[in-house]
């Protein structure tokens, strides 16, 4: 079964796993899927930490028991474990690393989601995190939002590999590449070896979709029903021209001759939300040589077992992307409005997990 997942690597398509754990690591589930299932990349996420330390409390009890005697803050207790983790995984994953010669091999982690709208804390979160885990195939996850623009800039010139987060809209993800350029720019006028940065931008598919078709429900019409599941996939097209259209500029050109190395889209939300819907759809209909996309568990088992992969499908297909947005628009979507929704909720949902995670390790501290 697992050829369909070779089938996917065999396009060009980079799978990594959206899901983290203690218990990942003890039991060797990861390094296993690592050797089976084509798996070359993990990203994590506050949701995911917020379910792993919560439910694997005897994977953690010794960790805990030391920050408590240690009288460590919770954020503290937190960053311990959430660190050892992610430097376990950035072990496991080294061989990958050096294999593709940067290019996978990596493990994410986020900065606190809580200063998502504040650049300064953000940009010392994101350097404290790269010593923290003290691994060269980590990414420091950090919000596309406004004030996380500059963050990016400062932290890719400070040298630091990032993974941009939480990007909806094409508008954002262009903000998003010109904010990535500017700090491979800074890091080249400072000297840094640019082949050692790397950076994804992770475009979120499914959450787009439900948002989408909740909106196409409120119209009612028939056009607007035709339309319902189309605006995920057609929006991840789009960014991908526009990707497309970033490799053809003479300022990316000029730091391709420098040393540095392409800032790759990565599908995130690719687990499907609508019972509706093919659960293989966010992963087979957005395979495109040099993507990544990071799945969570089911949807990887999914594709395995049974997912329909049929080469390329995203290249040429922006033509047929900009009229689905073109019919949202006629019949009535505020696609604005929608994406601005979309940020603030994965912001809020983010922050959710995480004070949740916080109360949880507060009960353990004692």
């Amino acid at each position: 079964m697992a050829d369909r997942l070779k089938e996917l690597s065999d396009v060009g398509v980079s799978i990594w796993l959206d899901d983290l754990s203690r218990e990942r690591l003890v039991s060797g589930n990861l390094e296993q899927m690592l050797e089976t299932d084509s798996v070359v990349g993990v990203t994590t996420n506050p949701s995911i930490f917020d379910k792993a330390i919560s439910s694997g409390g005897a994977d953690y009890a010794a960790q805990i028991a030391d920050a408590k005697a240690r009288k460590l803050a919770v954020d503290e207790a937190i960053r311990t474990m959430t660190t050892y983790d992610v430097r376990w995984a950035c072990d496991l994953l080294k061989k990958v690393y050096d294999k593709s010669e940067g290019y996978d091999g990596r493990v994410s982690i986020e900065v606190d989601p809580r200063m998502a709208r504040e650049t300064v804390p953000t940009i010392a979160e994101a350097k404290a995190l790269h010593w923290t885990v003290d691994r060269e195939n980590v990414l420091i996850k950090i919000p596309a939002t406004v004030e996380g623009l500059p963050a990016i800039t400062e932290v890719i010139g400070e040298g630091i590999s990032v993974n941009v987060t939480l990007i909806f809209s094409v508008e954002r993800y262009k903000a998003v590449m010109d904010a990535w350029l500017a700090g491979l720019e800074k890091a080249k006028a400072a000297g840094k070896d640019l082949s050692k940065i790397h950076s994804v931008a992770s475009f979120f598919v499914s959450r787009v979709d439900s948002a989408i078709d909740a909106e196409l429900s409120k119209i009612g019409t028939d056009q607007a029903e035709a339309l319902k599941g189309e605006a995920g996939i057609a929006n991840a097209r789009l960014a991908w021209v526009a990707y497309e259209e970033m490799k053809q500029s003479d300022r990316w050109k000029e730091l391709k001759a420098a040393g540095a190395r392409e800032q790759r889209p990565l599908w995130a939300s690719t687990g499907v939300k609508d019972p509706k819907y093919a659960d293989d759809r966010y992963v087979v209909e957005l395979a495109a040589p040099g993507c990544v996309n990071t799945m969570p568990e089911a949807t990887l088992e999914a594709v395995k077992d049974h997912g329909n992969v049929h080469g390329d499908t995203v290249s040429n297909t922006g033509a047929d992307a900009q009229r689905v947005f073109d019919d949202l628009a006629d019949v009535g979507v505020d696609l604005p409005g929608v994406f601005v929704g979309l940020e603030e909720e994965g912001v809020e949902k983010f922050v959710e997990a995480w004070d949740d995670l916080i109360e949880n390790v507060r009960k353990a501290l004692g």
